[in-house]
């Protein structure tokens, strides 16, 4: 288990102060760039040095301000791995892994070596130096540098970002399999939701020095209690709406977004009518039809216009307005069937559930 308090000071606008636990398994730090998470590692890394608290894995302190304890970065054994690699590119991918073992005989370098290549599916590639294989392959290598030396964490700020998705996939996959036998604390730094719930057993969000929430990814990310987060979360679309009915026995609210006519149904809760609230949908739940879509479940369906078409890498994303300016993604497929184009008349349908309520 690693506990850590953490206060430190970085320039007159921006304080880190955060406080949580880390149990053997994936945490993943969660949130916006610049939000505090690499600060985090560095501290507990023992590159930075906090003003004041605590950091302690296990039953051993590696930091603790008011004891006046502070265990050198060399001494720690954590493991940090890096966006870039940081491997010797005129060393063999062996030679890597050997480097922080020196301390150990010949035969338990490598065995190491050879057990944690095997982990990650390095052992064809020991014998070539870092700058001959791909970059997949490099940042294995890396994660295996880290974890031959039996670290008691490992830190990881971004390790895969610079990857394609199908050798993101192959890696995670390795690394909660390698975990799963080890059980060591992770504390995985990423702005990527599929991350998030691709690896992540416990998330803690982090925005401007300050900790959001923590919970599971399906606690915190997929039911976000305030627009922050849920902002944060992935979700593009946040109303304010007020509550014009409540049907208990449908258990839903009808409400209006801001100051304009739109209604949309969205889940019970505890809001009385007239009081206000916010609604967040993530622009991947909503539907888009080119015509009034007649006999299907969902409750809210919504007349626009489409003001903007744009496409994101393999996403198209429209802008609607219908009052207020819904954001929707759809796939190139999608937009193409249906001949979308500026100025279109569309409807928008989505699922009471889809519609999560947050405190401002």
């Amino acid at each position: 288990m690693l506990s850590a308090v953490l206060t430190k000071r970085l320039s007159p606008e921006f304080t880190l102060d955060v406080a949580f636990t880390a149990p053997a398994g994936i945490t993943i730090l969660f949130g916006a760039s610049g939000s505090g998470k690499t600060t985090i590692l560095r501290c507990l890394s023992g590159l930075t040095r906090p003003d004041a608290g605590r950091i302690i894995v296990g039953p051993r302190a590696l930091f603790d301000a008011g004891a006046g304890i502070d265990v050198p970065v060399q001494q720690r054994r954590v493991g940090y791995v890096f966006q870039l690699t940081g491997l010797f590119p005129h060393m063999s991918i062996e030679r890597n892994l050997e480097y922080g073992l020196g301390h150990l005989a010949a035969e338990e370098r490598r065995e190491r070596v050879r057990s944690v290549a095997h982990s990650f599916r390095i052992t064809s590639l020991l014998a070539r130096r870092s700058s001959q294989v791909s970059g997949g392959e490099r940042q294995r290598a890396a994660l295996a540098r880290a974890l031959v030396t039996d670290p008691s964490i490992l830190l990881l700020d971004e390790p895969l970002s610079a990857l394609d998705h199908a050798i993101q996939s192959r890696i995670m996959e390795d690394l909660r399999r390698w975990n799963e036998a080890h059980r060591i604390p992770i504390v995985y730094v990423t702005h990527g939701h599929r991350e998030v719930f691709a690896l992540g057993e416990r998330v803690v969000v982090v925005e401007n020095g300050r900790l959001l929430a923590a919970g599971s990814p399906h606690e915190v990310l997929d039911h976000p209690v305030h627009g922050g987060l849920a902002s944060v979360a992935g979700f593009e679309n946040i109303f304010d709406a007020v509550v014009l009915e409540r049907r208990e026995r449908a258990g839903t609210m009808q409400c209006r977004l801001g100051d304009f006519t739109t209604e949309l149904e969205v889940p019970l809760n505890q809001t009385q009518v007239g009081q206000t609230i916010q609604v967040a949908i993530r622009a991947g739940d909503i539907l888009v039809a080119n015509h009034e879509a007649t006999g299907v479940s969902a409750r809210n369906i919504i007349p626009g216009i489409v003001a903007d078409l744009t496409s994101q890498g393999v996403t198209m994303v429209a802008s609607i307005d219908a009052g207020p300016r819904f954001i929707v993604h759809l796939t190139p497929g999608g937009a193409e069937s249906l001949k979308l184009h500026r100025g279109d008349p569309v409807w928008l349908i989505i699922k009471t559930y889809s519609c999560r309520i947050v405190a401002e």
